[in-house]
């Protein structure tokens, strides 16, 4: 086996499994959804999370992360999409590791699944990519928190076209297969600006506008913009369920950064 070992468990989120889960219970008490989540007939294929430390985005990531509690039975494979923070990359990273790590537990890769995309001249196998990421880690302890045991293809999205990675979510689709795709919203604005920004981001994120978002708007916008492409092409909704920045979980007003979590069906 080749474990990846967690980058900023410690930092993002407590070192301690024990702790971790406590306070994954705590961001679960500070969910807040649209009344039509609960009505949800569609099935979901795809939800859009923040990436913080929990501290300032994890009850935002809860209110997505808690409709999937009731799919925990449907999904045996997650293909988690981020954004590359601190690695320069053309295309799309996968890792060689075998396993994933947190204080959870080891979480299995999907070899199978994520060997077919391994043709697309713009996949490339890069470990460097995942070494230093957070925003693809921070999800994983709220998805085996939810799911339990589940198998994951990481993926790490760097400059690409909205196509490229259309493609791939449409080639790995397929039963049993979930998405998620990592992003926050603006960054370091005050508290008012930000929430005026998000709210248009948002809706373009809604209308699935895809050519109306880009880095200032949304740090995880390449794989953002290509799940949008895909959702549009097949004509699913994109619902947002939670719109809130920092100011409202952390406390400071003063420089904020915007989360929004979304449903895809």
């Amino acid at each position: 086996m080749k474990i990846k070992e967690p980058n900023v468990a410690g930092a993002f989120y407590p070192r301690d499994g024990a702790e971790l889960n406590d306070l994954l219970d705590e961001c679960f008490k500070h969910v807040t959804q649209v009344s039509g989540v609960k009505h949800l007939k569609a099935p979901l294929k795809a939800i859009v999370a923040p990436h913080a430390g929990y501290i300032y985005s994890g009850p935002i990531a809860a209110s997505a992360y808690q409709v999937l509690k009731e799919m925990k039975d449907e999904i045996k494979t997650v293909v988690v999409l981020s954004p590359s923070h601190f690695y320069r990359l053309e295309g799309i990273a996968v890792s060689d590791a075998s396993h994933f790590k947190t204080p959870l537990g080891n979480i299995e890769i999907d070899q199978e699944l994520q060997d077919k995309i391994l043709n697309f001249d713009f996949v490339v196998n890069e470990p460097m990519a995942f070494e230093r990421e957070h925003a693809l880690e921070v999800h994983l302890p709220f998805l085996q928190k939810v799911l339990g045991k589940f198998k994951l293809v990481p993926l790490v999205v760097g400059y690409n076209s909205p196509a490229q990675v259309q493609e791939v979510i449409e080639t790995l689709s397929q039963e049993g297969v979930f998405f998620v795709v990592s992003s926050d919203l603006s960054h370091f604005h005050d508290y008012d600006t930000c929430k005026s920004l998000d709210k248009k981001t948002s809706a373009a994120i809604e209308a699935k506008e895809i050519d109306a978002i880009d880095g200032q708007d949304a740090c995880g916008y390449y794989p953002l913009r290509g799940l949008l492409s895909w959702a549009k092409n097949h004509h699913y909704q994109v619902q947002n369920i939670d719109l809130r920045n920092s100011g409202d979980t952390a406390g400071d007003k003063s420089r904020v950064v915007g989360y929004g979590s979304y449903l895809v069906y």
